[in-house]
């Protein structure tokens, strides 16, 4: 694990320039998207030139708000640095979007209005740069919060809100609204049991053993050839799927094969490394730290592909109704300067601003390690794809954070529960008047045991415990766990986080809405 020291604070004179040198940067590129636009189309379209500025706009807010969630953990478990983190997510964003990104895109999300109610094309494209300036707008307003949020959320609320401004409430499509709201449950909920799970598992199989590096160099390859599986799988089912369509079956086949290669290469590679590495907790999570760099890049890359329609849809879809005089369908064809763009302004937003919220994600949460920031990357990948075969409508980013919280909260609980127990041993040793060394004997002997030795040895104490007077009742038990229970997880960030969830979309479909209005104002004679 590479080691980082932390860079001294900034003044608040430095702090201040920086934000300045931020804001002029982000003005300067919006400036130059929107000279371009006059370049090409100016004598043919201003309202196209407006809305490219709009979704330039839109594609940085995306870069410095839902990256975070990709490379956060990596940066948080210092398994790379911030700078690292954002040339590789800055380059694989870019490129999935590019490559990967699609000739095709949906315009409005998941069918969440009709837009066949719609008949002057005009006002279409006044809805679509409304909703797409909402978007903007509250993710700008959540990243200055230090909120990740969901970018599909932000801006299916703004074509909602900005759709029933112009045709009425009968525009929107109920149950799509329905599935969303389900997602903002099911998402967090499905990340964090599977990252939850993943964990324990790590913990039982490695760090719970008594020879740690050598449990790492029987259970890692397989660890890493999972990872390879699911990313594979991944990248197969989302991040290609607008070059090659593969089902279900061929993707995790395929997947399978890489998962076993990459076993059969790293098993190799890690009875190498860790003959020099020392064997403890800090010695194996070493092991971890290259492959974090991977699941940052694939994750960064499989994100791009797919996110970059919530910057480029809209104006796509103002494009095509402008050049053709209609009213756009449900998928519209996209230039490549329009997907250029939304490539570019993902590099450039998450260079600008994206450090905060990589902060917030990596580090303010929970602390995280190289283990669990692998654990959160495989859930990430997992939840995805079971979600997918399974029909179930979620968000990335709910995924990733309610991955983050779920290490958190299983930290939590094993904590608890260990320093239960050590209250129980000490509680025992107490009541049998055995002395301070019996006591600290046991206790070092408990912490030096294996998994199924400690059961053994808790096994054995709590028989001679029920023999004597020194019987800690259930309740007693409940009461040891509340006096030791430590937050690891942040409660004022996942209070902040969940209430930015929650009002996405009504905030960004209010705010769509009163666009809309101010635009169709100011447009019509």
């Amino acid at each position: 694990m590479t080691s980082q020291n932390p860079a001294p604070a900034a003044t608040a004179p430095e702090a201040s320039a920086l934000r300045l040198i931020r804001f002029a940067l982000a003005v300067l590129f919006m400036a130059a998207v929107s000279l371009f636009a006059v370049l090409r189309f100016g004598d043919a379209s201003l309202t196209l030139v407006v809305a490219t500025a709009f979704g330039a706009y839109m594609a940085m807010n995306i870069g410095a708000n839902d990256v975070a969630n990709n490379v956060g953990p990596a940066v948080g478990a210092r398994a790379i640095t911030m700078f690292r983190a954002i040339v590789i997510a800055a380059i694989f964003e870019a490129t999935g979007a590019i490559v990967a990104g699609g000739d095709v895109v949906t315009t409005i999300k998941g069918g969440i209005i009709d837009p066949t109610r719609i008949a002057d094309p005009q006002t279409f494209v006044w809805l679509m740069m409304a909703a797409l300036l909402a978007g903007a707008l509250w993710l700008n307003l959540a990243t200055m919060m230090g909120a990740p949020v969901s970018t599909t959320h932000s801006i299916v609320g703004g074509v909602l809100g900005a759709g029933i401004a112009a045709a009425g409430w009968d525009i929107a499509n109920w149950g799509t609204m329905g599935q969303i709201a389900m997602s903002w449950v099911i998402s967090p909920v499905f990340g964090g049991v599977i990252a939850a799970l993943i964990l324990y598992a790590i913990k039982r199989t490695i760090t719970y053993q008594g020879d740690l590096m050598e449990a790492a160099r029987r259970m890692v390859p397989v660890l890493l050839g999972f990872m390879a599986w699911a990313f594979s799988t991944y990248l197969l089912l989302k991040g290609l799927s607008q070059i090659v369509k593969v089902s279900f079956v061929v993707a995790t086949v395929n997947g399978a094969v890489v998962g076993i290669l990459v076993y059969l290469y790293t098993r190799q590679r890690v009875a190498q490394k860790s003959e020099w590495l020392s064997n403890d907790r800090e010695g194996v999570n070493r092991l971890f730290t290259a492959p974090l760099m991977f699941a940052a890049a694939l994750l960064s890359f499989a994100h791009g592909s797919n996110d970059v329609a919530n910057a480029v849809g809209p104006l796509a879809a103002i494009y095509d109704s402008l050049m053709h005089a209609s009213v756009g369908g449900a998928k519209a064809a996209v230039p490549p300067w329009i997907l250029a763009l939304g490539a570019l302004g993902l590099a450039v937003g998450l260079a600008l601003y994206g450090p905060r919220l990589i902060r917030t994600v990596g580090s303010e949460i929970t602390e995280i390690d190289p283990m669990r920031a692998y654990t959160i990357a495989m859930a990430a990948a997992i939840t995805v794809i079971v979600a997918s075969q399974l029909g179930l409508p979620i968000s990335t980013t709910h995924v990733a954070l309610g991955a983050v919280f779920g290490v958190g909260f299983l930290r939590e609980y094993l904590k608890a529960n260990y320093e239960r127990i050590i209250e129980e041993i000490k509680q025992h040793h107490a009541d049998q008047d055995s002395g301070h060394d019996a006591v600290e004997a046991f206790l070092q002997a408990f912490e030096a045991a294996p998994m199924p030795e400690k059961s053994r040895m808790l096994k054995e104490l709590k028989q001679q415990t029920r023999l004597g007077q020194g019987y800690i009742s259930k309740q007693e038990r409940k009461d040891l766990r509340k006096a030791h229970r430590k937050n690891l997880v942040k409660r004022s960030v996942l209070m902040r986080v969940i209430a930015a969830w929650i009002i996405t979309v009504p905030a960004s479909a209010l705010m769509a809405a009163v666009i809309y209005y101010a635009i169709r104002g100011a447009m019509l004679p």
